[in-house]
Order: structure tokens, then sequence, then C-alpha cells
């Protein structure tokens, strides 16, 4: 979980034996919150890279594709989407492609640090250009008791845009937590979540996740895969969960979006519904 040199960054992943390394120009912040330790690094090749508790949390060259596929699909799954709420999420990528969808009327992003998002504004601008947008709400607190809180129906879409299953971020992934979500979800509503590496995590993290949300009363279920470079294994996915099914979307209106992305388009998410065979036999 350190650099193996003055001149690398690597991330140990010792589930899959393997280890991802980024090369440095320098360290730009290292801080330590009640929460966690944050550390902001410049890299040769990745831009700014921020590390929290040793994990690649983002880097500024290829985090486009896990913002837009934490947010676009969801989005357009639902048939109107106006209230959104993020758990997580503090350093905004996500937060600035929801709010790209002119149909959304408000937005809470509960984020547990506010470090993390304070941080991001000094070294991620680009991913904080929404923060003062009148419909943005930031609720600094625990996302699990946002949830168990929210009145009934109040919410169309929740995004869980949170760290891997560990330490505070265990919470996110029980069957209470996505119970709570159900409530407090519209007849229409969408749950996405990360959900990590299909390769690595398969069994340990994202088919547990799909019981437990069938369990709180989910109809319907899917693991969305994506290529992410700086996340181990390089493969990742996003979790959708819906009161009703999630394996259509309002491909019209996707594929005739009102704003540019790098990667998600109509296309990139009816091929990201297909399922690979072990996900099916599996």
């Amino acid at each position: 979980m350190k650099p193996v040199n003055s001149e690398w960054f690597t991330e140990y992943c010792e589930e899959g034996g393997s280890a991802f390394s980024l090369q440095l120009k320098e360290k730009l912040h290292d801080e330590t919150t009640p929460y966690q330790r944050i550390e902001i690094y410049a890299t040769t090749h990745f831009g700014n890279l921020m590390v929290i508790d040793g994990f690649v949390m983002l880097t500024a060259r290829d985090n486009f594709l896990y913002h837009e596929m934490m947010s676009h699909p969801a989005l357009f799954t639902h048939p109107q989407p106006r209230r959104v709420t993020i758990i997580g999420g503090g350093d905004c990528g996500t937060l600035r492609e929801v709010l790209k969808h002119p149909g959304i009327g408000h937005v809470v992003q509960v984020e547990i640090d506010e470090r993390v998002t304070r941080l991001s504004e000094q070294y991620f601008p680009e991913l904080c250009e929404s923060n003062r947008d009148a419909r943005v709400r930031f609720d600094f607190g625990d996302g699990i008791r946002r949830m168990k809180e929210a009145g009934a129906g109040s919410v169309d879409v929740i995004i869980v845009d949170s760290t891997d299953p560990i330490g505070p971020a265990k919470g996110l992934f029980t069957e209470d937590f996505y119970r709570d979500c159900y409530h407090a979800l519209g007849s229409d509503g969408v749950l996405v979540q990360q959900s990590e590496s299909p390769l690595l995590h398969y069994d340990s993290i994202i088919r547990p996740m799909h019981r437990a949300m069938r369990a709180a009363g989910f109809s319907d279920s899917i693991s969305l895969q994506f290529p992410q470079p700086c996340y181990p294994s390089g493969w990742w996915t996003a979790t959708l969960a819906g009161k009703k099914s999630v394996r259509e979307f309002r491909s019209g209106d996707a594929g005739k979006k009102p704003f540019p992305t790098r990667y998600y388009n109509a296309a990139i998410h009816q091929g990201a519904l297909a399922q690979p065979e072990f996900f099916l036999t599996g």
C-alpha cells in the first residue's frame, strides 16, 4: 500500500495477486482526517492522483469512465429522474455528470468526509465545476443514516459512489441499507452502486450484492461492466437495481443526449447490459 520507491506509487491487490503502479512527479498533499488518510500526487502520465488509505480513488486521466457509467445508465433507465441522492462521491465527478441532465431538479450529495470534496476542489477543479449549481445541496454526514431517515418515495435515483466495502463503507453493501434505499425510492426508483471487479470480486461482492438487493425488495438487478485502468484488474462494474426492470432504458434520449460525454453513449449502455457467461451460470 505504499510507493515502491520515490518515483512510483503502487497499489497492491492481495486477493488478486497483482499490483498497479503509476509514475510520480511529486506529492502534492498528505493529511489524515478523522475518517481516513488522503494523499494527492502529480503523476507523469495520468494527471493528478487521489489515494485514500493506500487505495487509488481516481486519476485525472481515466476518471471519466467511472463517473459516466455511475450516472448516465441509471438516469436514462429511470423514465423521468428529477430527485437524485448521491451517497459518497466526494470528488464530485459523478455529481457533475448528473447535473448535465436538464430534467434534474434537486441533488443531495451525502459525503462523510468533507475534506475529500475540499481537496477535490483544489486538485481536481474540473470535476467540481458544478458544485455551486443551485440544484445541489451538500450533506457532509453518514449516508447510511441519511437513507434510514429519508421519506418514503422521496428520491428517484440513488447513486452509491462509495469506496470498497471496508471500514465505514461496509454498511453500504448490506440488505438493511438496500431496504432503506428501496423505501426512499419512488415507484420507478433506480439504485446504482459501484460493485468492484467482476474478475476478482464476483463471488465475494457482486453475487452477494444481487442477493441482498433482491431480498430488500428490488424486482430486478444487473451489473454493467466497463474498463477502469487504475482499479484492480482494470475491469469494473456498476450494479443497477430497480423497482421495475433495469434492462431497458430510454435509448432514444440517450442517443440524443444534449451534453458531451467521453465514453457513455446509447450503444455503450446497450453493450454494458450484455452479461458474461459466468454471470449467467455462476
